[in-house]
Parts: C-alpha cells; structure tokens; sequence
C-alpha cells in the first residue's frame, strides 16, 4: 500500500521526505490550534531532559512545514511538492478505525494558491484510492473561506450557539468565545445535533474565495473526479483556510473517513515564515485496509522474486552464491539456498516465493557454463548462458513483461 501510494505520489510529481517522531510541542499548538481536539485532549506531550517540553507527532503538516523553513525550501523554484509515510500519535479511546499509533500517508504543496492545484492534490487522492481498487469512497468538498469572510461567519456562529449555550459540553462553551467553529467538529451527540442546523459557511463566503471553490469545481469536473459539496465539512485542525475535502466509505461506519484535507494558506506566517499558500491531505492507512479487507479487495501484493538459483552440491552452491550477487547488483531480486535444502524442497520454496524464473545449477552445468531458465507461469524452458548472457535474457524478458502490462492497461481503457 505504502509503495504504490509513494509511486501515484511520484508520478504527480511529489518527492519523498521525511520528519522526526516528536517536535517541540509549540510547533503543533501554534499550527493545529489551541481550541481543537488534538491539542487539547489527544497529543502526548512530556518534558526530555533539558526541561523542554516535546510532542509526539499528532499529524504530519505542521513538521512538514517546519521541515521546510528549517532548510530554506520556499527559496526554491515553486511550488514545493512533498510525500511521505509517517507514523502519528494521538491519546484516543482505541477502537475500530482509531489507534493511539496510526499511520499516514501524505502529501503536501507549498507554494501555489491556484485552484488548480487543489484539484491536483484531490486528484492525488482520487488515483492512490483507484491504484488500490478502493470501491464505496465518496468525495465530499467545500471551502471554509478565508479569515476575511471567516469573521462574519464566526460572529453568525456565536450567535446562534449562544442562544443554547446551557446544552453544550464544558469543551464546546469554552470554544465559543475562542473559536465558534470547533464546535462544529465536536463529537458529543449533544453538540452534533445542536451544529447540524448552524449556519454554514459557504453563505458568507467573500468574493474570491466564492470565485476560487467554484474553479477548484470546475477542475474537478474536467478530471471527470466526481464530488459532492457538504457545507459541515470544517476539518478538525485549525490551520486550514478555503478549500477542505474528505474521502468517505461507506464500509467503516462511525470511523468512515479514509482521507482528509485542504489548504493551509496562513500556516506558513504563523510559524515565522513568508506568505506562502499551500494545500496538502493525509490518508489513514490502516482505516484503508480496514476498507480493502470489508470488500474483500486484493491487497497489492509484495513483489515476487525474478529467479531462483537451486543448487546441487557445495560447488554449485558456491557457484550461486557469486551469481546471485552479481545479478543483484545490476537489479535483479534473486534468491538461492542458503539453509542446505535438497532440490525438491528448494524447488517448493521457489514456488512459495511466487518466483518468475528458476534455474538449477550442478555438475552438468558447472561444466559447461549453461543451463535452463524455466518460466514457472508457461512452463517455458530457455537455454542461457550462465557466464554472460543470462542477465541479457533476464532483462528482455523483463521488458517484455512490462510491454504486456502496459498492453493490457490500454486495453482496459
């Protein structure tokens, strides 16, 4: 799952990076929000030695914008795409669909304050759920403005939670002078129900943000990525401005989102830097196998062995060995026996290895430098030369395997 999220990442252009476990606790209060869940219930926090206090990751934008600044990236050519695998930690009650350790995959673009580039990040998204074969996942959008036409919606909110300010939790009439919108992130029922008939923000959206949410629409739309807008879509972090998105399943019930994100255009200056509007999503994936597994999806399996070497006697053994490594150097996976099987059951662990290729090696082939390559799918049997020509071989069988892949996939379109 992680590698073939890592590659749809690459092929959109987003480069690997990654960030250390825990970051000074500061980083995450000042970019996630002092009003909202994770800071205030869910983020472990302690003192190290020095009396500083450190946080385990909760979330990877906020480290993956420190990360930025720290090294001067937002000096580079723009915009600054970046993925990666990570691991968070956040102080919830465990059940299905959340875990005090989770992991993410993420990607993050800094620089671009096109709603094109919304769209890309959306579509990212969109490609790893469909590499997976991800089935019953629904995109759901909407723009939670910016802090211009925030702030009339933040007054409409206050006013209408203040009217039943007696039924909401401690939590809640806490955020109402703070950061009306927490509210309607919160997962009492009491609260739920009382937000399900706020205002929303999309009526209060200014000019441009109105201009912006209506061409991320449009992008969308010639993507041919179909969407559904939802005005109670308002993230549960506080540094996301316009643009927010979820992908919901309908297999996990309460726990149903799988991926969530939007743009984060004022997180770079809270944290010290330039202006620098950016945008970027983070993917549950153990809620996503949760997912494969309810609908019975393949899993994306691990990939096989391009040949086994079975060996007969230590001097074919030997002989293997140097051959193994020599073919793995130019790039080929390649297995041998290094537990002293005999060749029967060398030729079954080659099959539980799901190996393409076999070859046996004893006296015969010692001598004269050849032997047969068997394709284990066809039962195809190829004369090679084991001094020179079987990574030659080895190689153009692989091209045309590929050639069939791709032929396949054009077919399938």
């Amino acid at each position: 799952m992680e590698r073939t999220a890592l590659q749809v990442a690459r092929d959109h252009g987003y480069r690997e990076i990654r960030m250390p476990v825990f970051e000074h606790t500061e980083l995450f209060q000042r970019s996630v929000g002092e009003t909202t869940d994770v800071v205030q219930k869910e983020m472990y926090t302690f003192e190290d030695k020095g009396g500083r206090s450190i946080t385990l990751r909760p979330e990877g934008t906020a480290g993956a914008m420190r990360l930025l600044l720290e090294h001067g990236l937002h000096n580079e050519a723009l915009p600054i795409k970046a993925s990666y695998v990570t691991s968070c930690y956040r102080y919830e009650k465990p059940q299905a669909g959340r875990l005090r350790e989770f992991h993410q995959f993420g990607i993050e673009c800094f620089g671009t304050a096109s709603p094109m580039a919304d769209a890309e990040v959306i579509a990212v998204a969109h490609n790893v759920l469909k590499a997976l074969s991800v089935e019953g996942v629904s995109l759901h959008v909407n723009s939670i403005g910016c802090p211009t036409c925030r702030k009339a919606y933040h007054e409409a909110l206050k006013a209408y939670f203040e009217a039943r300010q007696g039924e909401l939790c401690e939590t809640c009439r806490d955020r109402l002078g703070r950061n009306p919108m927490r509210i309607l992130d919160c997962k009492s029922p009491i609260c739920s129900a009382i937000a399900a008939d706020a205002p929303v923000i999309v009526d209060y959206l200014c000019d441009d943000c109105n201009e912006h949410f209506h061409k991320v629409q449009d992008y969308l739309t010639a993507a041919g990525i179909e969407f559904s807008l939802d005005p109670h879509i308002v993230r549960g972090l506080d540094y996301y401005t316009r643009t927010v998105f979820e992908f919901v399943s309908d297999a996990l019930g309460a726990q149903a989102v799988v991926c969530g994100g939007g743009r984060y255009d004022g997180l770079c200056e809270e944290l010290g830097g330039p202006h620098l509007p950016s945008l970027g999503f983070g993917m549950g994936l153990e809620r996503l196998l949760m997912v494969l597994h309810a609908q019975n999806a393949p899993i994306p399996k691990e990939p096989t062995c391009d040949l086994y070497l079975a060996s007969m006697g230590d001097a074919a053994a030997k002989r293997c060995f140097a051959l193994a490594n020599q073919l793995r150097e130019g790039g080929v996976s390649v297995e041998c026996d290094t537990v002293g099987r005999g060749l029967k059951a060398q030729m079954k662990y080659a099959d539980k290895l799901h190996a393409l290729y076999t070859i046996v090696v004893g006296d015969t082939e010692l001598e004269t430098g050849k032997a047969k390559l068997k394709d284990m799918a066809t039962g195809e049997v190829t004369d090679v030369d084991l001094d020179d020509g079987l990574y030659t071989v080895l190689y153009n069988k692989s091209l045309d395997r590929q050639f069939a892949d791709v032929a396949q996939l054009l077919g399938d379109m």
